[in-house]
């Protein structure tokens, strides 16, 4: 009943929704304003427009040091890479929680990044990724993992606050399937509220691989245009938190970091990695 009623307020509000939780007014936007297309390979993407942003969270931990940060504009799925789109890409999909419109998990940063090769090769895109080296070739139009600040970037969609909703934690459960609410599994993306650039799923359900190397001290000497992380490390960044994450490690400035070929999945985590891709908007 509540999600029908939130539906037809969107209707009614002409795409805008406005609700009130734990006394703090919620603002979301149904497909969002951002220009969206779809690709040869049937995955919708949102145009994310250039520009400068703080980045990093000064009430932060230590390696979220704010910093400002230009970005050139750039496309990113609206949604995780679902187990459907990833199976039709690789025609394999090795997820723990079966469903095809669940994000594809149990995802090494190696693994998607062939997926991103994929996908480019069966659009005919110049792949972006030597296998050999694991080098990014950033001018190739392919697609990629999206650099550290491209993430936040495009989550916070403008916004300054330690979510793009504000700074309450209360309202996370209406745009981000966490530790509080998901059950204990990932769940079907898109079933939350989007961000205003009209993306899913930012926030929770499966913690997003970029394509940094992750260095604790990396923020202190960015570049301000483009930063593409370290030029080595022994981790690779993951943002956004997963279905196990508490809401703090949803926010947008987090930061955590995995071994890029990470696959003990006896330890019980590695059903929390996922991805989303992105592409050079010119």
């Amino acid at each position: 009943m509540i999600a029908m009623l939130r539906r037809m307020a969107v209707l009614a509000l002409g795409g805008a929704l406005v609700l009130s939780a734990a006394g703090l007014t919620l603002r979301a936007y149904a497909g969002g304003s951002a220009k969206t297309i779809k690709t040869a390979s049937g995955a919708e993407m949102v145009l994310v427009p250039g520009g400068t942003f703080t980045m990093g969270d000064a009430k932060g931990a230590p390696d979220e040091t704010p910093h400002r940060v230009s970005v050139d504009a750039f496309y990113i799925d609206k949604y995780e890479v679902t187990q459907e789109h990833y199976r039709k890409i690789t025609g394999a999909d090795y997820s723990r929680w079966r469903n095809p419109e669940a994000p594809t998990e149990q995802v090494t940063w190696a693994a998607a990044a062939k997926y991103c090769n994929a996908r480019s090769r069966a659009e005919g895109l110049k792949p972006c990724y030597d296998t050999k080296t694991w080098k990014c070739d950033f001018a190739a139009d392919g697609y990629r993992l999206p650099t550290e600040a491209e993430w936040e970037y495009a989550a916070r969609a403008g916004k300054a606050t330690r979510y793009f909703f504000g700074d309450n934690p209360s309202a996370l459960r209406n745009f981000a399937w966490m530790k509080d609410n998901s059950g204990g599994r990932p769940r079907e993306v898109g079933k939350k509220l989007p961000n205003p650039w009209g993306l899913y799923d930012m926030y929770g359900n499966v913690a997003e691989w970029c394509n940094d190397f992750y260095d604790v001290d990396y923020y202190k000497r960015s570049p301000s245009k483009n930063p593409r992380g370290p030029a080595s490390g022994e981790k690779r960044v993951v943002r956004g938190g997963s279905w196990n994450s508490p809401a703090d490690e949803c926010r947008s400035a987090y930061r955590a970091a995995e071994d890029p070929a990470y696959a003990d999945v006896c330890i019980g985590y590695y059903d929390v990695y996922g991805f989303r891709c992105v592409r050079r908007a010119k």
